[in-house]
This record gives structure tokens, C-alpha cells and sequence, in this order.
């Protein structure tokens, strides 16, 4: 996939919606309002820029000015500008590959989310693309599980799931051995829900269902 370009993108749908209500609470995001979506979002962009430029993920983020859009918009820039360099050239980051690729990855996907985030808290309808979406139901199993059971934050799923997304004809496994049991949705769907956007998609289920509901226990992202 092009990231790079989908990024761009994904930047400006986002930055479309810093035209509504800043105060709108975030559903999905504890006591957020938008504007504090955004400041996550920016920082975030921040971040990672300067893990590729400086090799580094100690970034200290200041707080934005009044003008919000405006400083989005910059920060959205650095980050482009950062992430022209080789996707194989070194980068400080907290998972494999240590290059500029992951954050490639990594902030294509983390705009994707909140995009949703913010187009739903202003009451918009969110219309994802399929295949980002399943990129990201596979960086949650490969990237965030690992992490999150490394982190002592999560236990280690003792059977195995699998997502089938309907719009794609593809499939993911999370989980050791063969799948006990299969959900299925649209890849917006699965995406969303591996991201506590929305609930696990029970009604599909087909295979044991009981073992399935105890190896997805627990918080599987952030």
C-alpha cells in the first residue's frame, strides 16, 4: 500500500472536521473532547518524527497554540516530510521493524482510527477504506497483542480466533494453533471493534464460541 499517500488523505479528512465543534465529547476516548483528539493526534505526529529525524522516542510535546487547525496542519507536514526519507532507513520505534516503514504503518493506521473518532463524534458518517482496514486488523495481531502481553497488560490467548472479512475474502488469525472459532464482519467492522470502537461481531460467530469469548478476554490495543 502507499502510505505515504494515504496519509495525506487520512490527514485531510481529519483536518475537515476541526471546521465543527471542538467540545464534542469523544465516545471512545475517555473524557476527550475533539480538541483534545486532535492534540493527541498532533503530538503523536510529532513523535514520530522525531523518532525518524533524531532517533529517539523521548519527544516532550508543548501544548498547541490557540489555532488549532493551523498547527495540526504543521504538524501533519513534519511528519510527511519525515517520512519521505527510505522506509528501510533506521528509526527509534517500540515494535519491529525499527525503520521508517513502521511509522509509515504505524501513523497511517493511528489517523485511520481517529478519523473514525472524530467523524463520529461530530455525527458524520465514517466511511473507511476495506483494505487499510484490514492492514490494521493485522497490525493489531501482530503489533499490538505481542506488545500488550510483553507489557504484562494482556494474557496470552490460549486458543486461536479467526476475522474473515466479508469485503475483502481475506482472513486473520489471533492465537496459537488452529482457529476454535471464526467472526465476520466488513473490515471497517472487525477493525473497529479489535479497537473497542464497537462490539466483537458475536452474532457471526460460528465454531466454539465459549473458548472464543475467553481467548479475546482482555484489552487487545491500548
Amino acid at each position: 500500500m502507499d502510505y505515504l499517500a494515504l496519509l495525506h488523505d487520512e490527514f485531510a479528512a481529519y483536518r475537515a472536521c476541526l471546521d465543527g465543534d471542538l467540545t464534542a465529547p469523544v465516545e471512545h476516548c475517555g473524557d476527550w473532547t475533539l480538541r483534545d483528539l486532535t492534540v493527541h493526534l498532533g503530538q503523536g505526529n510529532l513523535w514520530a518524527a522525531t523518532a525518524i529525524t533524531e532517533l529517539r522516542g523521548d519527544y516532550q510535546p508543548e501544548p498547541p497554540p490557540e489555532d488549532l487547525g493551523a498547527w495540526f496542519e504543521g504538524t501533519a507536514r513534519t511528519l510527511e516530510k519525515a517520512l519521505e526519507r527510505d522506509p528501510a532507513a533506521e528509526a527509534w520505534t517500540f515494535a519491529p521493524p525499527r525503520t521508517v516503514a513502521f511509522w509509515r504503518r504505524r501513523r497511517c493506521l493511528e489517523t485511520l482510527v481517529h478519523r473514525w473518532d472524530a467523524e463520529h463524534a461530530l455525527g458524520r458518517p465514517a466511511e473507511l477504506g476495506a483494505e487499510l482496514c484490514g492492514d490494521g486488523i493485522a497490525e493489531v495481531i501482530e503489533v499490538f497483542v505481542p506488545r500488550m502481553i510483553k507489557r504484562g497488560l494482556a494474557v496470552e490467548p490460549q486458543a486461536a480466533v479467526r476475522f474473515t472479512a466479508t469485503d475483502l475474502g481475506g482472513s486473520w488469525v489471533l492465537g496459537p494453533g488452529e482457529p476454535v472459532a471464526t467472526l465476520t464482519g466488513t473490515a471497517q467492522e472487525l477493525m473497529l471493534a479489535l479497537w473497542n470502537r464497537r462490539p466483537l461481531p458475536w452474532e457471526t460467530v460460528t465454531g466454539d464460541e465459549a473458548a472464543a469469548r475467553a481467548a479475546l478476554t482482555g484489552p487487545l490495543v491500548p
